[in-house]
């Protein structure tokens, strides 16, 4: 499924949400997709939480 597919079928999802089940149906939805596109770029390996930056400790001025 491509990213333009993707798209019309969230948009859709929420359109019907809102429709027949107004504003806070409409809501949870959005809410709930966001949550299972994070897991999915998690379990996919696109998004990696997990790690922390390693910051630059040659920029930093000594006092």
């Amino acid at each position: 499924m491509n990213t333009a597919t993707a798209g019309l079928a969230a948009g859709m999802a929420l359109g019907f949400a809102g429709y027949f089940g107004g504003f806070w149906a409409f809501l949870l939805v959005a809410v709930l997709g966001a949550v299972g596109l994070g897991v999915g770029l998690v379990l996919q390996g696109d998004a990696d939480v997990f790690t922390r930056r390693q910051r630059d400790t040659s920029a930093r001025r000594t006092r």
